[in-house]
């Protein structure tokens, strides 16, 4: 409820400015990717068919060779996507924006859906891609491993945020308790009503009863918001155990003397613990991001 879908429809164009103008360069190719635009794929095409209506004249071996780097190989890049999930989906709508060479990317919660091992690769081409990139997400791995700049977009406005996601974090815990603390205040206060009430809330016109029972509402999704939060910080902290576990992994896995043949079983137990927590971590961050939709709608509600 802050903006950024508003924004990021600012910048593809889309009409949604209240003033000022939008200049873009005169070469500028946008390649947009939202979870809506999966809905406006061809159930009835294959993702091999997808490709082909943009380029007809491109061969068929540079379209399945562009598609392999997407995970669909094979019979399945032929195949209907009708009953592909929705990860694979996904990637279909992921693959078509990539072949039509943007040079600039805005990229709206790019990672919802896709598994671990697709993730990783998503990240792995923004580091590659050449143009620039516009990034909405709660994928914190993502953030940290594409992007340069934060943009705080909050009740209405997009401001240059100096710090990191870090910081972030302890700004999010700030404000959350400055809510909570809120109705505390303001409940020890004296009452007012008639004229009183009406410059107390800003010339609204909203009298004591009705701000009575918004205060009461917004509390009620407070309280409901609570046990989420909490969640959501739990799962953070797992998230940062298990990637500072697999960067541990990953340096041991390094190692020369491990691919010798006395290091085999290490390699095997290592390879193991790698497997788990890479599994763990997919349930973890999955998890997460349900978590976050249902505090974002929550916040929302109780945004003016």
């Amino acid at each position: 409820g802050a903006g950024k879908s508003t924004l990021m429809d600012a910048l593809r164009g889309q009409s949604t400015l209240l003033r000022g103008e939008r200049t873009t360069g005169e070469h500028v190719a946008i390649g947009y990717f939202a979870q809506h635009q999966l809905e406006s794929l061809d159930l009835d095409a294959s993702p091999f068919l997808h490709l082909q209506r943009l380029a007809p004249k491109a061969s068929e071996q540079s379209v399945r060779n562009f598609l392999g780097g997407f995970d669909f190989h094979g019979d399945e890049a032929l195949s209907a996507i009708r009953s592909f999930s929705g990860g694979e989906k996904a990637r279909v709508a992921l693959a078509v924006i990539a072949w039509q060479k943007p040079n600039l990317l805005l990229l709206d919660e790019p990672t919802n859906h896709l598994d671990l091992e697709m993730r990783q690769a998503l990240t792995m081409a923004l580091q590659n891609f050449e143009g620039a990139i516009v990034v909405v997400s709660h994928d914190r791995h993502l953030l940290r491993n594409t992007v340069d700049d934060f943009w705080l977009v909050n009740e209405g406005r997009v401001t240059e945020y100096e710090g990191d996601l870090e910081d972030y974090e302890r700004w999010l815990a700030d404000r959350r308790k400055d809510e909570t603390e809120a109705p505390r205040r303001e409940s020890g206060g004296t009452q007012t009503t008639g004229d009183e009430a009406l410059a107390a809330d800003g010339g609204t016109g909203e009298n004591a009863e009705d701000r009575k029972a918004r205060k009461r509402a917004e509390a009620a999704i407070r309280q409901k918001l609570s046990p989420y939060r909490k969640q959501q910080g739990a799962l953070e902290n797992e998230m940062d155990r298990l990637q500072s576990t697999l960067v541990t992994l990953e340096q041991e896995l390094s190692e020369p003397e491990l691919y010798a043949d006395q290091g085999k079983q290490k390699l095997k137990d290592l390879l193991g613990q790698q497997a788990t927590a890479k599994s763990r971590l997919a349930e973890v961050e999955a998890e997460w991001l349900e978590i976050s939709e249902t505090v974002e709608s929550l916040e929302a509600e109780l945004t003016p």
